[in-house]
C-alpha cells in the first residue's frame, strides 16, 4: 500500500436530492482536509479527526455546527474515537456548547481511564482540557430550528431513518496508514425530535462505530436506536472475520439490521487488507474515498462518481 486508506460518510436517510449537492462538497472537503493533515503529520489519527472537524463546521451535516434539536429546541452532541492497536475508545454523549464533539471524545480516550463521559461531566472535561465554548448561536442553525418545528407540528415520534426532518446525518471518518494502524470516528447531534438525554449508537463501541488493527475499522449511521439493539458495527466485525468481502460484510449486515429490528443504516469499513467497504439500506448514504489522489464519492445505491484531489 502507497498511501493511506481515508473513507468518509456524511449521514444515511432519505435524503432530498436538492440536498446532495451540499454532501458532496463538505465530504470533498473533508477528504482533501485529512489528506493534508496526514501529509503533514504522518498520523492517520490526525487525518480522521480532520476528516469530521471538517464536517462538524459544516451546517450540511447533523454534528457540532448543523447538529439536529432535540424536543426542547436543545442541541445534545455525541461522539466516538476508537484506534484499532490497542483497541482504545473514548466518546462522549449529551454535550453541549462544544464546536468539535470528535477531538472531545479523543481527548477521553487519551488522557482518561474511562471510555464514556456524559453531559455536564463531559462538558467539565473540556473545560479542563482547555475547548473553548461556542454558543447555542453558533451550533443551531435554522434548518434545524425549521426541522423540529415540522417535527412538532406534524405530532409525529421521531423517525425511524437518521436523515428525515433538516436532510442532516452524522457524520464519520475510518483510515488505515502504510503501516495497518486503524482508526474510527464518528459525531452526531442526534435524531430530530429526540427526548432530551437520548443516548444514540454514535458513542457506543460495537454499535456506532468499532477499530481493530487485527480485523477492520468501522464507522456506522442511520436510525440510532435500531443500530443499538443490533449492535451493527460488532455484527460487521463478525462478517469480516469470517472472511467475507467489506462491501459485502456492510451491505449484509445493514439489511438484516432492517429486516430484523427495523430502521435503517449504512456503515463505511476498511479490512486489515485495505479493502474498502460500502452498505446502506436506507435511500441513500452519503459516502466518500480517497485512492491514487482521486476522490470517489456517490449517495445513491450504484452511484460511483469522482473528482481530483
Amino acid at each position: 500500500m502507497s498511501g493511506p486508506v481515508i473513507v468518509v460518510h456524511g449521514g444515511a436517510g432519505s435524503i432530498p436530492d436538492s440536498r446532495d449537492q451540499q454532501k458532496f462538497d463538505g465530504m470533498c472537503a473533508a477528504i482533501r482536509a485529512a489528506h493534508y493533515a496526514y501529509e503533514t503529520t504522518s498520523s492517520i489519527t490526525e487525518a480522521c479527526q480532520a476528516a469530521v472537524e471538517c464536517m462538524e463546521d459544516d451546517e450540511a451535516f447533523n454534528a457540532g455546527r448543523g447538529s439536529v434539536l432535540n424536543l426542547k429546541g436543545e442541541i445534545e452532541m455525541e461522539a466516538l474515537f476508537m484506534e484499532g492497536k490497542d483497541m482504545n475508545a473514548g466518546s462522549v454523549t449529551g454535550v453541549k456548547n462544544i464546536a468539535h464533539p470528535i477531538a472531545l471524545a479523543r481527548k477521553v480516550m487519551e488522557n482518561t481511564p474511562h471510555v464514556l463521559l456524559m453531559g455536564q461531566s463531559a462538558n467539565d472535561f473540556a473545560v479542563k482540557s482547555g475547548f473553548e465554548a461556542v454558543p447555542d448561536d453558533y451550533l443551531m442553525t435554522s434548518h434545524a430550528k425549521i426541522a423540529l418545528d415540522n417535527f412538532l407540528k406534524s405530532g409525529s415520534q421521531p423517525i425511524t431513518t437518521e436523515i428525515g426532518q433538516g436532510s442532516v446525518g452524522t457524520v464519520g471518518a475510518i483510515g488505515m496508514d502504510v503501516n495497518g494502524h486503524m482508526v474510527s470516528c464518528t459525531s452526531t447531534g442526534g435524531i430530530t425530535g429526540k427526548m432530551a438525554g437520548r443516548v444514540g449508537d454514535t458513542p457506543i463501541p460495537g454499535a456506532g462505530g468499532y477499530c481493530n488493527n487485527e480485523v477492520g475499522t468501522i464507522s456506522t449511521t442511520g436510525h440510532g436506536d435500531s443500530i443499538m439493539r443490533y449492535c451493527l458495527a460488532s455484527k460487521i466485525m463478525h462478517h469480516l472475520e469470517n472472511g467475507n468481502d467489506p462491501n459485502i460484510a456492510a451491505q449484509k449486515a445493514c439489511e438484516s439490521m432492517s429486516s430484523r429490528v427495523g430502521g435503517s443504516a449504512g456503515a463505511i469499513v476498511i479490512s486489515k487488507d485495505g479493502k474498502i467497504g460500502i452498505g446502506f439500506s436506507s435511500p441513500k448514504m452519503a459516502w466518500a474515498f480517497l485512492e491514487n489522489r482521486i476522490i470517489h464519492y456517490g449517495i445513491k445505491h450504484g452511484q460511483h462518481l469522482t473528482t481530483d484531489l
